[in-house]
């Protein structure tokens, strides 16, 4: 009896989901004898084999037990000698970082049959799966694809010169990823993606910049992920399929609770308009493209909110958050909590500011006790919570002024800590506060400035005119939008043309006064001075629009 030849076919299992897939890849799937498979082959794929066939998990994972690739090598040449028709099955494309050198040579050298089936990457069909391209005239002529597997052999200054990196096996170094490329003169305001699970039901996005991606996914496991660096990540917003963000929200929405500090913050969709039941109904912001300005490294809530209520967002960091120029004063003030009546917090920076420097002199929350505590804006109060405090005092209007209006206690006499931007502001708030009596220790927490430069996004979708709605949130943002515009455009009549019949939104009366200043108008403001009040008056003005 003359024995069937063996075959040993190394076939690439795209990025999971079985409609991936090749279909010469099925067919030869369909007919496997043995299967021989990694760790990261989607288990629908299995069910492609007749239930006959012998499956065998080698996957090699991270600090678990696993096949050495001797022992892969060796039972892939042990059935092909048997006569059996063997399918090597690797994620992604074989030849793409899969590790196919050492079974070619051992099959060669033992006289196996085999053949070469290609995959799709998931180097090519995670950024695709995201909605991100890895090409585009203007923002990327070239793309580089590695594995940070081994990121101390990789030339990092030449990588940081490219327009677009995809990074594989990424997910374990991203601290050291983000420090060699910022360190080599990559902008800390470069957008990135981190997607996990491409292809596959549990696939994950996250999307933020260099300088705030680590903040955003502390603690998560990211493995396996693709990662993609470079201004492309951010005409994501403009090639997603309509509607596309708010299937996203509203499945995350259904799954099980996560620690919003460390994922992609999720929008809260309870205050707004429910999803509509038919085409005919239509999002209340669909077809605006709105220009939201915030600080570097702000979470993007609030862009979430209009996304999901049908609107195409560009977000432009017009606020570069950073310490103060010396500690000095807040270490002095921490020092010596307990002479403080009353701690005063009007911002979430100053907050964090704040506490950071407080573990930094070996302290916690317990320090403050006999310290009462008034925040400015439910926002804040939230910031306050997540160390574990409960404010004293919120004002009923979220503002500074308010906050003297129905302060609680007598002031005369009291000693108040305001931790503040370097910059100084709040002046009103200083001033009243010790006309009442209070002695006000005012201390820089942290200073802003204005970032470098516009996102190449942002600035293209200005000069096409293709802005319907700018949104600040605070006076600076509005001062250095204008720095920023005049920056690149030296005319200042140049630099107002940008915003011919574009609609200027405010959070509040004291952003709204320098929008008049600076732009001679308001077109919309919020009534309740939050990003939930700001939102419900771009609907409002959309609706009547």
């Amino acid at each position: 009896m003359i024995q069937e030849r063996g075959k040993v076919y190394l076939v690439g299992a795209g990025p999971g989901d079985v409609a991936y897939l090749t279909v010469k890849a099925y067919n030869l799937l369909a007919v496997a004898q043995v299967l021989v498979y990694d760790a990261l082959v989607d288990a629908q794929l299995l069910q492609c084999v007749s239930p006959d066939c012998l499956k065998l998990d080698v996957g090699k994972r991270g600090g678990k037990p696993s096949t050495t690739q001797a022992q892969i090598n060796k039972l892939l040449v042990k059935h092909c000698h048997q006569g059996k028709q063997v399918v090597r099955l690797k994620s992604g494309d074989p030849f793409i970082f899969g590790r196919c050198t050492s079974e070619i040579e051992a099959l060669k050298a033992s006289g196996c049959d085999f053949e070469l089936v290609p995959g799709i990457s998931s180097a090519l069909a995670a950024p695709l799966l995201a909605g991100i391209p890895l090409t585009d005239p203007v923002l990327s002529r070239t793309f580089a694809v590695l594995t940070a597997h081994e990121p101390e052999v990789l030339d990092w200054e030449a990588l940081s010169r490219l327009e677009t990196l995809v990074i594989l096996m990424g997910g374990q170094h991203l601290p050291e990823i983000v420090d060699q490329l910022v360190r080599h003169g990559r902008s800390h305001l470069t957008p990135i993606a981190i997607i996990r699970w491409a292809g596959t039901p549990d696939q994950q996005i996250w999307t933020a910049q260099l300088g705030n991606i680590l903040e955003q996914t502390s603690e998560l496991s990211l493995s396996p992920s693709v990662i993609v660096i470079g201004e492309v990540v951010e005409l994501r917003k403009y090639l997603q399929p309509e509607n596309i963000y708010l299937d996203e929200i509203i499945r995350h929405s259904q799954a099980e609770p996560v620690n919003e500090s460390t994922t992609t913050p999720q929008p809260m969709l309870s205050n707004f308009p429910s999803s509509p039941s038919s085409p005919s109904s239509p999002l209340p912001l669909t077809g605006k493209t709105i220009l939201v300005t915030r600080s570097v490294g702000q979470s993007s809530q609030f862009s979430d909110r209009l996304i999901a209520l049908g609107a195409t967002v560009i977000e432009m960091p017009t606020l570069e958050i950073g310490p103060p120029s010396s500690w000095e004063a807040l270490d002095n003030a921490i020092a010596h909590l307990s002479d403080f009546d009353w701690l005063i917090l009007t911002s979430t920076n100053g907050i964090d500011y704040f506490f950071q420097r407080l573990i930094a002199q070996g302290k916690d929350t317990r320090a403050l006790a006999g310290v009462k505590i008034a925040v400015v804006g439910e926002k804040t109060a939230h910031s306050l919570k997540q160390h574990s405090l409960q404010p004293d005092f919120i004002p009923p209007n979220f503002v500074a002024d308010s906050l003297v209006e129905n302060f609680p206690d007598q002031l005369d006499g009291k000693k108040v800590l305001f931790p503040r931007v370097e910059s100084g502001g709040r002046e009103v708030l200083v001033k009243e506060l010790t006309v009442k009596g209070a002695k006000v220790i005012e201390v820089a927490a942290y200073q802003s400035c204005c970032p470098s430069g516009i996102p190449p996004v942002a600035e293209l979708a200005l000069q096409n005119r293709k802005v319907d709605v700018i949104t600040f949130a605070s006076s600076k943002t509005v001062q250095f939008f204008c720095q920023l515009t005049n920056q690149i455009y030296s005319n200042n009549s140049d630099a107002s043309q940008l915003l011919e019949r574009v609609c200027i939104a405010s959070i509040g009366p004291q952003t709204s006064k320098t929008c008049h200043a600076l732009f001679g108008r308001v077109d919309v403001e919020a009534q309740e001075y939050t990003l939930d009040g700001l939102t419900q008056a771009l609907i409002t003005w959309a609706t009547n629009s």
